[in-house]
This record gives C-alpha cells, structure tokens and sequence, in this order.
C-alpha cells in the first residue's frame, strides 16, 4: 500500500480526477458488457460539403451521412412529447464530457454539442437528461432504446455504420500513444515491445492493437475467476490513465484528443509518437431507422460549423489541441 501511494503522489492531477469521478448524482451509469468490436476508420478532408453516392457493396466512406433536414418525423415527435432528449455521454473525459468537481455539474465540447440539439429540437438547452455510458455500451444503449442520441467521442467507421446511424462529423483525430515522460516508448512503434498497454474495451484503440500490437501486451489473461479484474482492457479512458499513474500498465492508446485532455490532467504524461497514427471522426450517433433524427441532427450541425463549433473549440480545446482551423466538412450521401 505504501508503493502505490508513493507513486500516487508523484503524479498531478489525481485528486481532482478523483473528485470528478466520485460525483455520479443524477447520471445513470450502464452496466459494463463484453464483445462490441469497433473497428478503424476511413479518412477525409475538410473543406466544403460533399456528396457520396451510396455503395451497396462495401464501405469507403462511413461518415457519408442522410441530407439535413429541419423536418419532424416519428422519433423527433415521440422526443418533443416527452418533453426531453435522452443523450448518453461521457463524465470522465476532461474537456469533452466531465463532471466539474466545483459544481457537479456536466462540462466540455460534447456536452455544448449535445445541448445544442435539444435546444434546436425542445427549445431550450436544458431539456435534456444525460446518462453516463462506457466506451462499450454505446451502441447497446442506443439499440435497446437507453438512450436517444449518443454524443460520445465516437469514432465513424464501417463496423458500426452496420449497428447505428451517424451524423455527419463533427470532429477529426486519430489514435495515439500516452505514456510517462521519461518513459523510453516512442511512440506506436516497436518501442512498445514487452510494455503493458491499457485500452477501453470496444474502442478504435483496442482495435488498432489488435491488428499490430508491436509486441505489447494489452489483452487481460482471465482464468475464469469471478474475482478477475481487468487491468488493460478497461470500461472507461480514464481507468487506463489511472492504472497509468499507479504503475500496473507503461502505456494508453486511445484517441488523440481525448489523450491530450488526459495529459492536461496529469503534467506528468505526454503524448508519444508526433501525430496520431491513424484518422478518424466523431459522429452524434442514433439508432438505425431513426433517420428523421439523424437528418435533424445534420441540420443542427450545419449551424453549428458556422460558428458556435469554434466557440466550443476555443472554450474546451484549443489550449490541449492547438492548431485546428475548424471542423470536418460534411459528408452526404445518395441513393
């Protein structure tokens, strides 16, 4: 016990991580499932919008979303009846979706975002019910009915275009590596050979390692036990950066922008490797079927990249992920 409070004190930041993370009132939080593969997605360019004709066959650009569309439909009238738009995200993720220990309240670049749907869709703002998921059960608390949108840090791509319907993007990153300062990894490289790299279960993370772990271990040996505990697949990002910080993993993968707001918590780690070493987008996702709700959340997205997307940027991101001149340009598709 005196080790890992040693190592405990000689990292910033886990106090208030702590705090954070202990205030869980009026959140519901999912129970943790096995088994949701997520695999990597395709790359775009910002721009203006763009048109995609639809593939039959294939997938080579998933984050080709439905038209915009202010129009109502079924799932929007059943939200304005019930008088408030039910949205999984995050509470541990600094600057994207976390719990401000000052005041309890939710914070960060998805929660703007997801206010500014039920405002467009409500009227207001604060007609809204957050419910706090992990990294695994998004798409299960969108099929089963959990949750209306999923505003999540949730990457596009093809495996889930299959599970669930996405917005267009609403931002750009990519995978990277997080580790100590002094640590000797590099990078995604075969610096990570023999080290211990912890991932969220079911994200784009886990999936790059599994196609090329450079030799890391990052898969937890479970004997069957009930007492089995995960030490490097994980429910949330932030239990990685945790065992980070007490010493029983060398490593994190994860995305960029969500290690950078880990690094921000913490002074004493740093992103490894220069750039991200793959490409991705975030997408607002929902159920499929539910295309009047997608539409709908397109057009919100499309005044939101006129202005209100750089507000958020320069209010939750800049200072951790400087540089990005705006969001992703929107992709269409048809037939």
């Amino acid at each position: 016990m005196r080790d890992v409070r040693s190592r405990i004190r000689g990292w910033e930041g886990v106090a208030g991580m702590a705090a954070a993370c202990a205030l869980t009132a009026a959140v519901t939080l999912l129970p943790l499932a096995r088994g949701t593969q997520e695999p990597g997605a395709e790359p775009a360019t910002q721009g203006v919008a763009s048109v995609v004709p639809a593939k039959e066959d294939g997938c080579t650009t998933p984050e080709a979303s439905l038209p915009s569309s202010t129009a109502g439909g079924p799932t929007i009238d059943a939200i304005v009846q019930r008088g408030k738009l039910i949205v999984g995200v995050d509470q541990n993720s600094y600057r994207w979706g976390y719990r401000n220990p000052a005041t309890g309240g939710l914070e960060g670049f998805d929660i703007d975002l997801a206010r500014a749907i039920a405002k467009d869709i409500l009227g207001r703002p604060d007609a809204i019910i957050f419910r706090a998921i992990p990294t695994n059960q998004r798409i299960p608390a969108l099929n089963n009915g959990t949750v209306d949108i999923v505003v999540r840090t949730m990457t596009i791509n093809c495996a889930r275009v299959k599970q669930v319907a996405f917005s267009t993007a609403y931002f750009q990153t990519g995978q990277q590596v997080l580790a100590p300062k002094g640590s000797s990894i590099t990078g995604y490289d075969k610096s990570l050979s023999g080290k211990k790299v912890c991932s969220a279960e079911g994200s784009t993370a886990y999936e790059a390692l599994e196609k090329n772990s450079f030799g890391a271990t990052f898969k937890d040996a479970h004997d069957g036990q009930a007492s089995d505990e995960d030490q490097l697949t994980v429910p949330n990002q932030l239990d990685c950066l945790v065992r980070l910080q007490l010493g029983l993993v060398d490593a994190v993968v994860t995305d960029a922008a969500l290690a950078a707001g880990q690094a921000a918590q913490d002074p004493a780690v740093a992103l490894k490797g220069g750039k991200p070493f793959t490409t991705e987008f975030y997408g607002v996702a929902t159920k499929l079927g539910n295309d009047d709700l997608v539409r709908r959340v397109n057009s919100v997205l499309d005044d939101y990249r006129k202005g209100p997307w750089t507000e958020a940027y320069n209010k939750w991101l800049v200072a951790d992920l400087p540089g990005i001149p705006g969001p992703p340009a929107p992709k269409y598709r048809t037939g």
